[in-house]
């Protein structure tokens, strides 16, 4: 068994925990490994050849392998130890990992703090509980994608897409360029949830969007040929008499994402059951002293940019936290949603400095004041789920935070 100690360890080689490397680095520490499970770094961008990111990070319009491509070269250039194919078994409060790696074994590393930036998952048929066969044919859509970008395999040529997400929508767009038809995407809300830009594709190749709709069974014995798909009530129930058979090869899922945090319960970091991942305070630090958080680990984002953002804020606080520069809060004020907000992070905040507050909405709205406290408003014209909502706290609206332990973030619509 390989034995080790280091400063920091990055649990996770995607975008948020590349960037929190460098940050780490950049800040006066070098003792730092990076684990990575898959047998490449990035995650899940390398797969992503669509354009989008990099908008605001880099100010321009950059595909998934582009933009992660130059934290990988940032990370090799600054010399920074990466194991690949490495699975984390176990993280304790004491930041002790015990995790396996494809040719040298077992590895125990005790670290001087942790960065957790393991990402997040996709929902699978059994999460969502579809009845019905169980032929082939069924793909969650990270599978999809990573079939058409990286294996260069198309698996159907009439699919139906389960979920108006970002990824759905851009899967459905993928499937059209490539000469396979669509027959439509289900969605249970009576909105959308992919950003406007995205749901342009439905609009560009003629594809139907059943808005207030579930898949209520699929058909098929070897391979899947049709899916029954219900309108919903108000309450979520089917509505007899109201569904509709669509033949298809291929049920595409994109029915949400989930913060990958069974090593975040494992180390008995508290996790906010909203977002599903670790409560984290204004330097990203969970409950846990010494063990950050950041990115889709955290909650799950619209903008890889921001998930870059996030990143280096951790990375920056855990070297400051190693090298004994990291002042703790002198308040430990919490937030907590209410209304039309569903959740704000980070849920701790000290009022000291001016921070960015990420929050996302039930439902759409418009004309819309967000209330924090009594005396915080910060209006907003238009807000949807499918965009994460920003708070500016600037030094003069932190002055006008109550002396409380506990502060509210509401919305009223005006």
């Amino acid at each position: 068994m390989i034995e080790r100690r280091l400063d920091i360890v990055v649990i996770g080689g995607g975008a948020a925990g590349l960037a929190a490397a460098l940050a780490a680095k950049e800040n006066g520490v070098d003792s730092i490994l990076i684990i990575e499970r898959s047998e490449e770094l990035g995650g899940v961008l390398p797969q992503c050849i669509h354009t989008g990111f990099g908008l605001h990070y880099f100010k321009e319009n950059l595909t998934g392998p582009e933009y992660i491509s130059r934290f990988i070269k940032k990370v090799q250039d600054s010399g920074i130890e990466c194991t690949l194919e490495t699975m984390v078994l176990n993280l304790t409060l004491e930041r002790q990992i015990l995790a396996v790696n494809a040719s040298q074994g077992l590895m125990k590393l005790q670290a001087g703090a942790v960065i957790l930036a393991m990402g997040c998952r996709e929902r699978s048929r059994g999460a969502l509980c579809i009845p019905g066969t169980r032929p082939a044919g069924i793909f969650t859509a990270g599978t999809a994608q990573r079939l058409m970008d990286i294996e260069g395999c198309v698996p159907g040529r009439k699919v139906l897409i389960l979920g108006s997400g970002d990824v759905g929508l851009i899967m459905a767009r993928r499937f059209a360029m490539e000469g396979a038809e669509v027959k439509g995407v289900v969605e249970v809300m009576p909105f959308p949830g992919g950003l406007d830009r995205n749901l342009q594709c439905l609009r560009d190749f003629g594809i139907p969007l059943y808005l207030r709709h579930a898949a209520t069974f699929i058909h098929g014995s070897d391979r899947v040929e049709a899916v029954t798909i219900s309108r919903l009530d108000d309450k979520g129930q089917s509505i007899a008499g109201e569904e509709k058979t669509i033949e298809c090869d291929t049920l595409v899922l994109s029915a949400g994402l989930i913060p990958e945090n069974e090593l975040s319960k494992k180390a008995g970091i508290k996790l906010d059951p909203k977002t599903g991942g670790p409560l984290v305070d204004e330097n990203m630090e969970t409950y846990v002293e010494n063990i950050f958080a950041c990115g889709n680990v955290v909650y799950v984002h619209d903008l890889v940019d921001h998930v870059t953002q996030e990143g280096e804020v951790a990375g920056r606080n855990a070297a400051r936290k190693i090298l004994g520069n990291l002042p703790p809060l002198k308040r430990r004020i919490s937030l907590k949603a209410e209304g039309n907000i569903r959740y704000v992070v980070p849920q701790i905040i000290s009022a000291e400095r001016p921070l960015t507050l990420y929050s996302r909405v039930k439902r759409p709205a418009f004309n819309t004041k967000i209330m924090m406290g009594r005396n915080i408003t910060v209006h907003k014209r238009v807000v949807k789920p499918a965009e994460l909502v920003t708070i500016e706290l600037t030094a003069e609206r932190l002055k006008d935070l109550e002396e409380e332990e506990k502060l509210t973030v509401n919305m009223d619509t005006q």
